[in-house]
């Protein structure tokens, strides 16, 4: 038996569970965008991340539920873990045809939604993830410019925002303050590496699945900009047992598109099906799955060794002073100003719509307190 090594598990199996269908072929001509002669429309879903995730076990439900409320008349194959395309070509293959249907995480497409990365920030005051799925679904609602964006420049139709909870600081040692972290190197997703920096960290870029052997390796002293349910699953507490609160608020804004050619060949009443998973999904799916799945991330890692803490509350204000609005006006200066988007009035409605939705979803440290505070 040929001896895998811990970095190559990680990378595919624990990352998410088992590559599906990586060997699959289609016959030529076999294309979901028409259906048979039964009227079966048959889908590919491709995922970058695997099933274990809490985005993907979101989009799992709603696929089995699509697939369950259409009695048979779509069929949707998945692909976890970037078995069929690999990260960052997931838009081009649903943009392309190659691909049906897709998890869109912002930061592996700043050229391709440069918009929609207004939507993306930390210390924004969105303290509650599942505020941040409303306050961008009216966003995009009331912005023709988003929906262009996605329709006209990417030929997707937006089936439902989605966003990964939240992300404390993973570390190897403790981090009582802001003034802690100086020099730390910490991996950070997208714009989250820009806030590692900016609160005196390095921001170190790494992949997902490279995360838990950097720790190990001593090139990461911790993580952010990395969901907290999702660490649980990869395990990152064995390296890095601290799990500080920095109160950085809803972690990364996602989108599950559909090819726009295929949705809308499809008939009124399987749109009408599908429209019906996703208003579950906004009105209680996320909060009830990723409640679920928060409480027992903490569970696992309490019982496994990790230590929990925050900052103070003046620890976070001084940590959202050094963030924001500076983060925030390079976006509209560098940005939307060139593309002649008016980003000043588009940031003062996600202020007013994060007020709008104040939503419930606890974070780690807040459900830690809960069952095993003192």
């Amino acid at each position: 038996m040929k001896r895998v090594s811990r970095r190559e598990f990680l990378k595919h199996s624990v990352l998410g569970g088992a590559v599906v269908g990586a060997g699959l072929t289609f016959m030529p001509g076999l294309s979901a965008l028409a259906a048979d002669k039964k009227g079966v429309y048959t889908m590919k879903y491709d995922c970058y991340i695997g099933a274990s995730a809490e985005t993907a076990q979101l989009d799992n439900w709603f696929v089995d539920e699509v697939v369950k409320r259409s009695n048979g008349r779509i069929k949707i194959k998945k692909f976890w873990s970037g078995s069929l395309h690999k990260v960052g070509e997931h838009l081009p293959a649903v943009r392309n045809g190659l691909s049906e249907l897709s998890l869109i995480a912002y930061g592996y497409y700043p050229s391709d939604v440069p918009l929609s990365r207004g939507l993306e920030w930390y210390y924004r005051g969105c303290d509650r993830a599942d505020s941040l799925l409303h306050v961008c679904r009216e966003m995009y609602e009331s912005t023709p410019e988003l929906r262009k964006e996605w329709e006209q420049r990417n030929n997707s139709h937006v089936l439902y925002f989605t966003n990964w909870g939240y992300c404390p600081f993973i570390m190897k040692k403790p981090l009582p303050d802001v003034a802690s972290l100086k020099g730390r190197k910490v991996r950070g997703y997208g714009i989250g590496a820009d806030t590692v920096n900016r609160l005196g960290g390095r921001g170190m870029p790494i992949v997902a699945g490279e995360v838990y052997t950097s720790l190990e390796r001593g090139i990461l002293d911790g993580a952010f900009a990395f969901a907290f349910i999702t660490a649980e699953k990869m395990k990152l507490n064995e390296q890095a047992p601290y799990i500080v609160e920095g109160g950085a608020g809803a972690h990364a804004p996602s989108t599950v598109v559909m090819n726009r050619k295929l949705w809308r060949s499809l008939p009124d009443d399987l749109k009408e099906i599908i429209n019906g998973v996703v208003a579950d999904i906004y009105n209680w799916k996320y909060l009830e799955l990723y409640s679920k799945l928060m409480a027992e991330s903490v569970d696992v890692m309490v019982k496994k060794g990790a230590k929990f803490s925050s900052w103070s509350p003046a620890e976070i204000a001084k940590a959202k002073a050094m963030v924001q609005p500076a983060q925030i006006d390079v976006w509209i200066n560098t940005i939307a100003k060139p593309m002649k988007f008016d980003g000043v009035a588009f940031q003062a409605k996600v202020d007013a719509l994060i007020k709008k939705y104040p939503g419930k979803l606890k974070n780690a440290w807040e459900l830690y307190q809960e069952k095993y505070g003192k």
